[in-house]
């Protein structure tokens, strides 16, 4: 047998990099500056409607849910509660405004918890932006939801019957501070999809916060027919509240107390839940 003659390898040669010149590229121009809270949170804001633009289906929360509430509730109830659905309709639609946009809310913490499953909570928290433009601009985000959810039940309320005493500037303030009250409420949803491990638990877990004050308040009724230990409990339930001086907004009987009760509640909420959802965003590994 013949030896085959082995080829030598040609050394190999290192790189060095020049990094005067690495330098003098990366400094060349200005740097851009970065974004401010306002910004940023403006940007993580329109990065959740865009959601709807790729996910048409999640449109269905903010119209074909809401029309199905009003439809099913009011003529369920109607002639048995108020005698006829025209009579009823003038009670119930502020109510049923109430509990759909608040029902919807749920959906905030059930994208953000998607979000962490998917990877894509990680990347966020590496940007060089304020850290809690991510969760803010998703509740913003939100709020123009609801607003959409708020016309379409309001339409839908106008061709039923439902004529507000408040006039336009009455419902336009009653949705206003509804949709307050709906941003507050975001923060315990997103409280939970930072604490709980899929976007189920976090859906079971919000269903059994959001049904006992939505149902538990006076939506549907007058809370007078009810037993004394269900009435104290829809007295002090913030919904109620709410749903109070939603209704006198717009039917234009509303007391500064009502809507000072569902600022105040706003404001706790975001003050108690704001500060521990926060430190849990920068405490998650």
């Amino acid at each position: 047998m013949t030896a085959v003659a082995s080829t030598p390898t040609p050394t190999q040669q290192h790189w060095t990099p020049d990094t005067a010149a690495v330098h003098e590229a990366l400094v060349a121009g200005a740097r851009p500056r970065p974004q401010g809270p306002l910004a940023a949170s403006a940007t993580f804001g329109w990065r959740t409607l865009l959601r709807i633009k790729h996910v048409p289906e999640q449109l269905f929360d903010v119209t074909a849910f809401p029309v199905m509430m009003t439809l099913i509730f009011t003529f369920l109830f109607g002639g048995a509660l108020a005698g006829s659905v025209d009579a009823y309709i003038q009670f119930f639609l502020p109510g049923i405004l109430v509990q759909s946009i608040l029902m919807i809310t749920m959906y905030t913490g059930v994208a953000l918890n998607t979000d962490i499953e998917k990877g894509v909570f990680d990347r966020i928290r590496s940007l060089p932006v304020w850290r809690p433009s991510a969760l803010v601009g998703a509740l913003l985000g939100d709020v123009l939801r609801f607003t959409l959810a708020s016309a379409v039940i309001i339409s839908l309320g106008l061709l039923l019957g439902f004529r507000p005493d408040g006039g336009p500037l009455g419902v336009l303030g009653a949705v206003g501070l509804l949709l307050v009250f709906a941003f507050a409420l975001g923060w315990i949803w997103t409280f939970l999809a930072l604490r709980l491990q899929t976007p189920n638990a976090v859906m079971g877990w919000s269903m059994l916060v959001i049904t006992p004050l939505t149902f538990g308040s006076n939506i549907f009724v007058d809370p007078s027919t009810m037993p004394g230990w269900l009435q104290a409990f829809v007295d002090v339930n913030p919904v109620s509240h709410l749903v109070t001086a939603v209704r006198g907004l717009m039917h234009g009987e509303a007391m500064a107390g009502d809507v000072g009760m569902v600022l105040l509640w706003s404001a706790l909420l975001v003050a108690v839940l704001g500060p521990l959802t926060m430190r849990r965003y920068g405490n998650r590994s």
